[in-house]
């Protein structure tokens, strides 16, 4: 049997005293609970027989927040106020441009040329966010490019001044930057930013196509085979090994070399750029079919072709009749 069960709870002193005290004793027979009297004396009073502990209040457990750096919290409003400010000004310039009409900028010409800009070139602009970066390192390709084939055009008048040859290489160089400068930005920049522009399959295409050529022609740059008009490796080690190279001869040469690494760089970074935007162009669920319906439907919707179209059928029905018409008079006769 526990212990509770043998406590007996009439056994407190106190308890015993007020129950054996006479005087402690009231008639219930005579006790009126309204005369302000109290009949009991002495009361019972109950000692706390052991002290319990206070309850234990659970604390509650504060989970450690990621502390945030003053500059890192700088940087990201700094980054969206940029972002605001961004789209701010795709707004204003929507808003007041007339019917969404953008006027060209691109070449940048000052207002006295007689030759204005032929197009409209606002990466942060035309370009979605996700895909402005990218876009702007195919832009700076180009600029590295025509950079290379500006230098490439230097090194070849320096080489006809040493009399490294009698003007090839100057006249070749000539005709490669005036000629690719614009063809290049027309035929693979151009085409990419129309196609991160508006998700066309058909200017990725025309992009794959002119980009991969653009990079033969990079790496053949690089080699730098004589009477090719490019100022590369071959050419520069070729001209610095001559026995009677004279010390300009000897600098040009230095400077074919650099020249040579520089197209070596730029046909790497071809080939980095076209193996992103490819996965890029991948993910997006493209293919040649998609870019054959989107060739069929601007054609189709260009109205310059229509009308072709449609004068060339009509020339082909009458000079149909004007030969059904021959032929019925013959056999009348």
């Amino acid at each position: 049997m526990s212990k509770g069960d043998d406590e007996n709870p009439f056994g407190d002193p106190s308890v015993q005293n007020a129950v054996s005290n006479p005087g402690n004793k009231v008639d219930l027979d005579d006790y009126n609970p309204f005369d302000g009297k109290s009949q009991i004396q002495n009361p019972a009073v109950m000692n706390p027989t052991e002290d319990l502990p206070p309850a234990e209040i659970p604390v509650p457990q504060t989970v450690q927040q990621p502390k945030v750096s003053t500059a890192d919290f700088q940087r990201r409003q700094d980054e969206l106020e940029k972002r605001a400010q961004e789209l701010d000004r795709r707004e204003e310039e929507l808003r007041s441009a007339p019917q969404n009409v953008r006027q060209n900028n691109w070449p940048p010409l000052p207002n006295f040329c007689p030759v204005q800009s032929c197009f409209y070139h606002d990466i942060n602009v035309d370009i979605p966010v996700e895909f402005q970066k990218i876009v702007k390192h195919l832009y700076y390709l180009w600029v590295g490019h025509v950079s290379l084939l500006v230098v490439n055009l230097l090194a070849g008048l320096l080489y006809l001044f040493t009399k490294g040859d009698s003007g090839e290489t100057f006249g070749l160089a000539l005709v490669y930057c005036v000629l690719f400068t614009p063809a290049s930005f027309v035929c693979w920049f151009r085409p990419a930013y129309k196609a991160f522009r508006d998700d066309s399959s058909f200017n990725f295409m025309v992009f794959f196509c002119v980009f991969f050529f653009q990079m033969i022609v990079s790496v053949l740059y690089s080699l730098g085979i004589g009477g090719m008009g490019s100022s590369g490796l071959w050419l520069g080690f070729e001209t610095v090994g001559k026995k009677d190279a004279s010390g300009g001869l000897i600098f040009v040469g230095v400077l074919m070399i650099i020249i040579g690494v520089g197209f070596g760089l730029a046909a790497l970074a071809n080939l980095y750029l076209l193996a992103k935007i490819h996965k890029l162009y991948r993910s997006t669920g493209a293919s040649i079919a998609k870019a054959q319906a989107e060739f069929t439907s601007g054609v189709m919707s260009n109205e310059t072709v229509r009308q072709a179209a449609a004068d060339a059928a009509r020339e082909s029905v009458r000079s149909q009749f004007a030969e059904n018409n021959q032929t019925g008079n013959g056999n009348r006769y």
